[in-house]
């Protein structure tokens, strides 16, 4: 995993965690939810983290989008799947989505630079 990568998990844990604490039981069940959506069932996990990527791609949320991102390559996603996943979120947000795909071929080129090593 990239350097980058590890920062961006070890500052998400951190922060996640420190909401749960101060949070309500709302926002643990919300996190819960969150969390238990994308493991196995009718659909593989890497399916769901496909769609995932996706919707944050659209939704313009660098946050998600390295979040679903790594998870895809923790997930053997490969390269060309990653790759028609990005053109379906270009496609459904528009150009508007162009810089949240340079920072995702960002990551992802580290992501797979890191694999490499």
């Amino acid at each position: 995993m990239s350097e980058r990568a590890q920062r961006f998990r070890a500052y998400r844990e951190q922060m996640n965690e420190r909401l749960l604490e101060a949070g309500t039981l709302t926002t643990r069940r919300f996190f819960n939810l969150d969390a238990r959506c994308y493991d196995e069932g009718a659909l593989p996990a890497a399916t769901k983290e496909m769609m995932g990527l996706a919707a944050s791609l659209v939704l313009r949320c660098d946050d998600c989008i390295a979040y679903h991102l790594i998870r895809c390559v923790e997930l053997g996603v490969g390269e060309a799947e990653l790759a028609e996943v990005l053109d379906v979120g270009l496609i459904v947000g528009g150009s508007i989505v162009i810089p949240h795909l340079r920072r995702a071929r960002e990551l992802l080129d580290e992501l797979r630079d890191g694999e490499r090593a």
